[in-house]
């Protein structure tokens, strides 16, 4: 096994050796802080000229931003979306029209959560090939609210 670097060194030389380094990264930290100030004060700017625009995706601590909010869920968006053409669509095509609906998300992957959607949702949504979705059923031109006040 190799020797350490330090390991001719008397104890008077490796404490010194210590308290450089704890002053180097103090010094490093607070040049840290600096800019970490400096930075939050930038996303501060682009937030508010940006508004709703655009999330602070990919910053520190995972997703950032706030939280898009719809008035309906995403599995109802599709169903509006899917019933609109009356046809099968490709996921791509779904995720165009959910959007141009005014359904928001933040997700740098919306076209996965799309898809993840809809083969979870196997009760409205069939697939009619592969990557190409249509709803399941009678149900083409109308909503469950609607089958279900008819059928009451």
């Amino acid at each position: 096994m190799p020797r350490p670097a330090t390991a001719g060194f008397n104890i008077a030389q490796l404490e010194r050796i210590l308290e450089d380094r704890r002053t180097e990264v103090n010094r490093l930290e607070r040049l840290r802080n600096e800019l970490q100030r400096k930075l939050d004060g930038v996303e501060r700017q682009i937030a508010k000229l940006a508004g709703g625009l655009r999330g602070l995706r990919g910053r520190r601590g995972g997703g950032g931003g706030t939280r898009a909010r719809n008035e309906v869920s995403l599995v109802e968006a599709i169903e509006n979306a899917m019933r609109g053409t009356g046809k099968p669509m490709r996921v791509g095509d779904i995720v165009d029209a959910v959007q141009a609906s005014g359904y928001r998300s933040n997700s740098d992957n919306f076209r996965g959560i799309v898809n993840q959607t809809l083969i979870k949702e196997r009760k409205r949504f069939a697939q009619a090939e592969r990557g190409v979705y249509q709803l399941k059923g009678g149900e083409k031109g109308r909503s469950k609210k609607e089958a279900s006040s008819e059928a009451a």
